[in-house]
């Protein structure tokens, strides 16, 4: 099972379990980790954008939704668009608004 360590509010630091098929937004919900999600976690506007810091090919693949809201270079994804897939570990900057 893959650790998910969310760097939030400059150093804190937040590491969890995750299973793969959730999306990080999820992810960080179920743990009580602060993500800003304004559409509801569906892909269309950018509040829960956060860059990836390692473990980019751990997550699904940027989709159609990521780059109609112009997040189209890594390390930038929308993590509620961000799927685990793989089973090692990811990095993620929780972004600040």
């Amino acid at each position: 099972m893959p650790k998910i360590t969310f760097h939030h509010s400059g150093d804190q630091i937040t590491i969890v379990e995750a299973e793969k098929g959730q999306s990080l937004l999820q992810i960080a919900l179920d743990h009580d980790i602060p993500m800003e999600h304004a559409c509801g976690g569906n892909g269309f506007c950018t509040t829960c954008m956060c860059d990836v810091k390692k473990g980019m090919d751990q997550l699904s693949p940027r989709n159609d939704r990521e780059e109609n809201m112009g997040i189209m270079e890594d390390p930038k994804r929308l993590s509620c668009q961000s799927i685990v897939e793989g089973d090692q570990d990811i990095e993620i900057e929780v972004m600040e608004y």
